[in-house]
Formats: C-alpha cells, sequence, structure tokens
C-alpha cells in the first residue's frame, strides 16, 4: 500500500510539473507579446503561481468549506458520524481523526481537504447522513480518509490552485490580445511583422489550449484517486458492499450540490453536478459510478490484491495498482 502511495505522489510531481509548465509558457507568452520581456512574463507566471500556491497550502481548507457553506460539529451534534470517522482513521492509521464538517444541503455528497493527516477534514451534506445506514456511511468516511491516507487532498488542492492560475493568466492574455492589448512597438515596426504575426498566433493557440489541457489533466487524475480511495475504504472497513450500496444511493440522487464548482468538482466523492450536468467519460470529474459499483462488489475478499484483480477485470487487464506494491509479480 504504502508503495503504491509513494508511486502515486511521484506520478503526481510529474503531472504538476507539466501544468507548472503550461503556467510558465503562458507567462512567457504574455511576456513577449505584452512586455517585450520573455524573462518578465515568467517571472509574473511564477508570482501568481506562487502566491496561490502559498494560499491553498495555508488557507486553501477554509476557502473550500467557506464556499461550500459548511460549519464545524461536535461530537454531541452527530455521535454516530464521530464514532464512525474515529473507527475509519484508526484503521487508516491517522495520527488524528479529521475534523468534521457539515453542508447544509440536501443533495447526497461528501468531500475531504486540508494539507495533511493532521490538518484534516471531512465534510458530509446533510442530505447523504441522513440517508446511510451505518455501514454505508463507514464506506463514504473510508474513501474520504483513503483520500487523506493517501495524500489526494494536497495534491488536489495544489493543481486546482495552478488550474486557477492558469486560467486566469489565459483568459486576460487572450482579451488582451482580442482588444489590441500589446506593446505598440510590436504592432507598428515594420521589420519582423511577419514573424511577429506567426509568434502571436501561436501565442493566441496555447492561451486557449493550456486551460484545456490543464482542465483534461485534472480530471484524469482526480478520477484515478477515486478507485485508490474506493479501494482503501474497502481495505478499512472490511465490507465492500457498504460503500457499493452508498454509491448506489449517490447514483440514484440528481440532486447537484448548490455550492460545487469546476474547481472543487473533482474533491467530491462523486460528480457533484448531477444528471443535468452529466458530460462524457473523458470529461467527467469522476470515474463511472456503475463502474465503481461493479468493482467493489466482484471483490472476493477486501484487500488491495483483491480490489485490483476486480479492476482489472472490469477493466479489461488495465491495471490500477502496480504489481510491485501488492507484493506479487506476473509469472
Amino acid at each position: 500500500m504504502w508503495e503504491q502511495i509513494r508511486s502515486n505522489r511521484i506520478r503526481s510531481a510529474v503531472l504538476i510539473v507539466f501544468m507548472g509548465l503550461l503556467l510558465l509558457a503562458i507567462g512567457y507568452v504574455i511576456g513577449v507579446y505584452f512586455l517585450g520581456s520573455a524573462l518578465g512574463g515568467l517571472f509574473i507566471a511564477a508570482i501568481v503561481w506562487g502566491i496561490m500556491s502559498l494560499t491553498a497550502y495555508f488557507q486553501g481548507d477554509s476557502i473550500i468549506l467557506g464556499v461550500s457553506g459548511a460549519r464545524k460539529l461536535e461530537k454531541a451534534d452527530d455521535p454516530r458520524l464521530f464514532d464512525v470517522v474515529e473507527e475509519m482513521s484508526i484503521a487508516a492509521g491517522l495520527p488524528k481523526a479529521p475534523d468534521i464538517y457539515l453542508v447544509n444541503d440536501p443533495s447526497l455528497n461528501a468531500f475531504s481537504t486540508g494539507r495533511d493527516p493532521r490538518k484534516a477534514v471531512v465534510a458530509i451534506t446533510s442530505g447523504l447522513r441522513d440517508k446511510l445506514d451505518r455501514d454505508e456511511l463507514q464506506g463514504v468516511m473510508g474513501h474520504e480518509i483513503g483520500h487523506i491516507k493517501n495524500g489526494d487532498v494536497l495534491f488536489m488542492a495544489i493543481a486546482s490552485v495552478m488550474l486557477g492560475a492558469i486560467v486566469i493568466l489565459s483568459w486576460y492574455a487572450t482579451r488582451a490580445m482580442f482588444w489590441g492589448g500589446g506593446r505598440r512597438s510590436n504592432r507598428d515596426s515594420g521589420g519582423g511583422g511577419g514573424a511577429q504575426a506567426i509568434i502571436m498566433i501561436l501565442g493566441i493557440i496555447l492561451l486557449i489550449l493550456a486551460p484545456i489541457f490543464a482542465q483534461l489533466i485534472y480530471l484524469a487524475t482526480s478520477r484515478k484517486r477515486e478507485y485508490l480511495a474506493d479501494a482503501s475504504s474497502a481495505l478499512y472497513t472490511r465490507y465492500p458492499e457498504g460503500l457499493a450500496s452508498a454509491l448506489e444511493k449517490l447514483a440514484d440522487s440528481g440532486t447537484p450540490v448548490k455550492a460545487a464548482n469546476q474547481a472543487t468538482a473533482p474533491m467530491y466523492i462523486v460528480n457533484p453536478f448531477g444528471k443535468k450536468r452529466a458530460v462524457t467519460d473523458w470529461m467527467s470529474t469522476h470515474p463511472p459510478i456503475a463502474d465503481r459499483v461493479r468493482i467493489l462488489r466482484a471483490m472476493g475478499g477486501n484487500s488491495m490484491a483483491d480490489y485490483e484483480k476486480a479492476y482489472e477485470q472490469s477493466h479489461k487487464g488495465q491495471v490500477m495498482v502496480p504489481k510491485s506494491a501488492l507484493g506479487t509479480t506476473d509469472k
């Protein structure tokens, strides 16, 4: 399990680097077109990313909880929920149980956030809390604590910040270009006009495509993490059916989460936009619920190896957990 988490973090770092390169490329275009200095544009991009990353690291959980309208619960407010979270935290080996927040929303959903296991939060909507029995609640909380244990919450916060920075810089730069905001010397000089026009066209293409590429990376990585968190839940609860049953209830509900947006959507256990915002699999924030339920119910046991076997059967031999992480090798 630890080897898989380490492997997952390495892939996460690579994806973060790629998103960082996209951000720097946008800064380069901005510098060349608006400042006449590529270095100046790279500096601006780095400053924007630095400020947003620091904000995400130190205040990201507070921002997400505030946007979601979540309020902190005490044990007297919901003893059953606290008992379940404490049980799952012990099963996962967390140094402390995460704080628990309630989102007053009739939709059925939950999410986790925080920068590390010592400063983590699980949040659940009032609609979901009221609909689940204890086994199902264990499955959902096991899934969210799996995200905390696997280091997903910090990665998703950083990735969402980088996506936001890319979108913001691209949005302002493309509009400034179309409204003639470039340096006058670039527009009026007679020499090199053809080369400058080509650079401008390539820059506009980059500014348009970069947010799309970043969004696809963000969504793809979030989907992978949902499968691993499902496997973690089955491992902690020793009862995959609990999460499978809870996911079915979430699938039957078409009520969207009111406070959800594109940046926070991958943090939820299922797509928070409801059935009305369903999209194709490759653009979805989450893997299909039916597939997740099928894998959980196909498990012959409740170990990571059992989940991997069921995953491979469902995905025609594709691997989610490396064989080395399971302690097995191909014969």
